[in-house]
């Protein structure tokens, strides 16, 4: 479907993109660029959609070469951050604007658009100034302005950013189901791993211009291609462990790990980190420690610990199933099996730093 072969781009002197190959094909319709502000993301997007030319390397769609065919040509539907929607028009014109430009028919334009607007949850807001809407309403508009003309392919550069997390998180959940129920390949850019969990087939971790990890979510979360991506990905601690018979080794503990014999490096993430009370009898070579801080937030209680272990492991992210542990209490920590990371093992770079399957 979209293919991109060692291409380069510049801003200037800058090189942004350095000879960067990916591609996305059926298996994985909705496909998700994750990478911290600055890593080439949205400029990689920009060069798909025909916004941003290359140096070298080429694009192709379906077999296409887009070298010579310019942005508005590519019939690709393209949503930023801010929605770009035209101020001084309703709702209902913003989403007409496209099929206006390919001169369809006045009868089939007004049907396209309450069709749209009726699959984007804004059926009846078709008269409305899109300045009178919500943010979380201007994106939906957005949306069904791209999705219109029914593109060949959607981009879509960081589309929530501007949003607060509760409704960030209710329309990329809306905005993934939409975009499947219309067949429309999609490639979205993120900064934000639930964003890109909740929408992407496919996740792929870009870091200084390139494609370093393509994999699900589930999986990209449990065996990062290595440390500098683990800690992107939310790794807050990093042990050298050692397996054997599957269970790793480490000065936390012990916990199980699908992952071949040998010496390994674990990721642990606050909640691969579990407390419970000095009473507690919890097995598995477990130590003990001194919590630190104690915040009860929505999802459960976040510790910050410091283990009873020689040598400089510094203070370790926990969190414990009940608010009855405080500050400077004495505690147990154990691994929680299924939530440790497994740095740079094969199961994390099969589908590796390029294609996704």
């Amino acid at each position: 479907m979209l293919e991109i072969d060692t291409i380069t781009v510049r801003y200037g002197a800058d090189v942004v993109i350095d000879g960067l190959s990916w591609s996305v094909g059926p298996q994985a319709p909705v496909a998700a660029l994750l990478g911290p502000s600055g890593c080439g993301k949205s400029t990689l997007l920009r060069a798909v959609a025909g916004l941003e030319p290359l140096v070298a390397g080429t694009i192709g769609f379906d077999g296409q070469d887009l070298a010579r065919v310019p942005a508005h040509r590519r019939d690709f539907g393209v949503v930023f951050q801010d929605g770009q929607l035209f101020d001084g028009r309703s709702v209902a014109a913003n989403v007409a604007y496209g099929l206006k430009m390919r001169r369809w028919g006045r009868r089939e334009i007004a049907a396209r658009v309450e069709e749209m607007l009726e699959l984007v949850g804004l059926a009846g807001y078709g008269g409305r100034s899109v300045r009178e809407i919500s943010g979380g309403q201007a994106q939906r508009v957005a949306l069904a302005r791209a999705l219109a003309p029914r593109p060949r392919l959607l981009l879509l550069d960081e589309p929530l950013a501007a949003l607060d997390k509760l409704l960030r998180d209710r329309l990329a959940v809306d905005i993934a189901e939409i975009v499947r129920e219309t067949s429309t390949p999609t490639v979205i850019v993120t900064h934000d791993h639930t964003e890109a969990a909740l929408m992407a087939d496919r996740v792929s971790v870009m870091r200084d211009g390139q494609i370093v990890q393509t994999d699900t979510s589930a999986r990209l979360w449990l065996r990062p291609v290595d440390e500098e991506a683990a800690r992107f990905l939310g790794v807050t601690t990093v042990l050298d462990a050692t397996v054997a018979g599957d269970v790793a080794d480490c000065v936390l503990g012990r916990v199980a790990v699908d992952v071949p014999d040998g010496r390994v490096r674990l990721g642990l993430r606050p909640e691969s980190v579990v407390v419970e009370p000095l009473s507690h009898d919890i097995g598995n070579g477990s130590v003990t420690g001194r919590v630190l801080h104690a915040a009860v937030l929505p999802g459960g209680v976040r510790l910050d610990v410091r283990p009873d272990l020689p040598g400089e492991i510094g203070v370790i992210a926990a969190t414990a199933p009940s608010d009855g542990i405080v500050a400077g209490a004495t505690v147990r920590l154990r691994l929680h099996a299924g939530r440790v990371a497994v740095l740079g093992q094969r199961a994390g770079r099969e589908s590796g730093a390029g294609v996704p399957r």
